[in-house]
């Protein structure tokens, strides 16, 4: 079996939310070994599709996350694909479940069904204050909150990106070529491995079937991708994976590497 074609929307959503997690993992604590943001109240604004990449890595990344929209569309989208845990009428509402999993240091996300500018008021005259906000770019709320939150930055360091998937049973295949990935970050002492080690677990998870079997990482130092470029290879060589394999590296989408198996070339 073959690698069908991917859209361009899958690729360009995944890598947003990969860029947006590696911004929020900058911004936060390590707790056993791996960047963390639990206790803290990330928010999204409006649940536009930027908003929805912002909220995915806010999952990633450890946060207690809210979002808000009046587009009935986007509220049962972001339900289905897993987006949003919670979609509530009310900031109150919203503020309840907050709360609790903030205490605990847990993650969730939350959807209000309302317009940003009333539930953006109401923050203002409740007193809740986020943590951290979307970077300026991406989305300005109607009102100053105080006191005033963090906007998380883009780490302008150049990254190398790459992008693997397997021709079927994905969810057989993939876990191997994660391992193999989660392998080459194993042992590397700095933030940046750390952050990529978290990603590496968590994303699958919260990526979903939104990403139709795409997986991808980034990193600061070429050597990892490299490296696991090669592990992947001697992986398709011993016929470890059974299927096709594709991996590219992520410079204005051209195809860098393929593998093939054995049995597939045959």
């Amino acid at each position: 079996m073959t690698l069908d074609s991917i859209s361009a929307s899958v690729i360009e959503f995944t890598l947003e939310v990969d860029r947006l997690y590696v911004a929020l993992a900058g911004s936060a604590e390590m707790h056993e070994q791996e960047p963390n943001l639990g206790g803290k109240l990330l928010y999204a604004g409006e649940l536009t599709p930027r908003g929805r990449a912002l909220l995915v890595a806010g999952n990633i990344s450890g946060a207690a996350s809210l979002a808000v929209t009046a587009d009935v569309a986007a509220q049962k989208q972001a339900v289905r694909d897993g987006v949003a845990d919670f979609l509530v009428n009310s900031l109150g509402e919203a503020l309840r479940i907050l709360k609790n999993e903030i205490r605990k240091r847990e993650t969730v996300a939350v959807c209000v069904a309302a317009a940003p500018r009333d539930v953006e008021q109401e923050m203002l005259e409740r007193g809740v204050a986020p943590d951290l906000l979307a970077p300026l770019a991406d989305y300005a709320p109607t009102t100053a909150f105080l006191p005033a939150p963090r906007r998380i930055e883009f780490d302008p360091r150049p990254r190398v990106v790459v992008t693997y998937r397997a021709a079927s049973a994905a969810a057989q295949r993939l876990p191997r070529l994660d391992a193999i990935a989660l392998d080459c970050v194993r042992g590397i002492d700095t933030p940046e491995a750390a952050a990529t080690r978290r990603w590496l677990r968590l994303a699958p998870r919260y990526l979903g079937r939104m990403t139709q079997g795409l997986r991808v990482f980034s990193a600061t130092e070429a050597g990892i991708v490299d490296e696991f470029r090669a592990r992947v290879q001697d992986a398709v060589n011993r016929n470890e994976i059974g299927v096709e394999v594709e991996v590219r590296l992520c410079d204005e989408e051209e195809v860098r590497l393929r593998h093939s198996s054995p049995q597939t070339e045959a």
